[in-house]
């Protein structure tokens, strides 16, 4: 650290957080959203540090860590709090691997527990009444059809659905190239010969009607020919969960993707598999439907059981 001794403190913190986060973001391809969350974190445990102890994050300790966490605790849900948690674990235990630092401030101390909300789950009958919602009659009823049918039969997040490009598309095979614009990961996904009928009749009847420009890369297009925003798409989601008598509180711009990994996993998928599926790095982040799951289960036991 003898380069950055003579620069003043408030430089040399700022210096020190902007090497952790080139070192992390070239060690590990973070997209720039969380690379920016892990700066925010930091200048604000930095500045606690200089306001309230007058030291510099270098010279942090067990004791000063828990004091920020308590105080930050006052103004923070659980899960804020836990990634700000994080983000200090993240940082010292970068400089201890790069020998710059021996004691870690952070060792043995237990990040608040994130009690994460399981995500709104719709029956199947629900979906088939979404998925029947739209006007065929029109290149946007098919259109919408095809992306329903898509996200349903894919697990799609909604950017990954319309930044997709049409050469990402391999009907006869029946997979999807998908981006999911973390790191530029990318990964291959199976669709169903249901999903893709519908795509291919999407692009040989209605895409040729709503594009203006043939050049236009990705798969689904707005009325006005251009590639389909992610606001967009939720609108067309709300609209016809309307139609289909869907209750406002069971919506949310993931509705399909989690009525896809719920349904699976009902079905007797593997959770293993719907992780690879849903495009998660870690299988705790699957794990949530496990839950969903098991609600049903239970439900179904206790309707169908004569000691349920």
């Amino acid at each position: 650290m003898n380069q950055i001794a003579n620069v003043p403190l408030a430089a040399a913190e700022i210096a020190l957080i902007d090497r952790f986060l080139d070192g992390i973001w070239l060690g590990e391809g973070l997209s720039q959203n969380t690379v920016e969350s892990y700066r925010r974190d930091l200048l604000i445990w930095a500045n606690w540090l200089q306001q309230e102890r007058k030291i510099s994050l270098w010279q942090a300790d067990r004791d000063a860590v828990q004091a920020f966490l308590a105080r930050q605790a006052r103004d923070l849900k659980a899960a804020s709090l836990a990634r700000r948690m994080a983000s200090l674990r993240k940082f010292y235990r970068y400089w201890i691997l790069q020998d710059q630092l021996q004691l870690d401030p952070c060792a043995q101390l237990s990040s608040p527990k994130r009690v994460r909300p399981l995500p709104k789950a719709l029956s199947e009958a629900a979906i088939e009444a979404l998925l029947d919602a739209p006007d065929l009659t029109n290149a946007a009823g098919l259109r919408d059809r095809a992306m329903l049918e898509l996200m349903y039969a894919t697990g799609l997040r909604v950017t990954e659905l319309v930044t997709l490009p049409v050469e990402h598309v391999h009907l006869r095979e029946r997979y999807l190239l998908v981006s999911n614009g973390k790191g530029g990961k990318q990964r291959l996904v199976p669709m169903g010969e249901v999903a893709a009928d519908w795509i291919a009749r999407y692009l040989q009847e209605a895409r040729l009607q709503l594009v203006k420009h043939p050049a236009e890369p990705c798969l689904f297009v707005n009325q006005r020919g251009e590639a389909m925003t992610r606001q967009g798409c939720w609108f067309i989601i709300k609209q016809y969960a309307a139609q289909a008598d869907i209750a406002a509180e069971l919506l949310s711009p993931h509705v399909l993707r989690h009525a896809f990994a719920t349904h699976l996993l009902n079905h007797g998928a593997d959770l293993r598999v719907v992780q690879t599926l849903l495009g998660h790095a870690d299988i705790t982040t699957t794990q949530i439907y496990t839950q969903v799951a098991a609600q049903r289960l239970k439900l179904l036991h206790q309707t169908h059981h004569p000691r349920g």
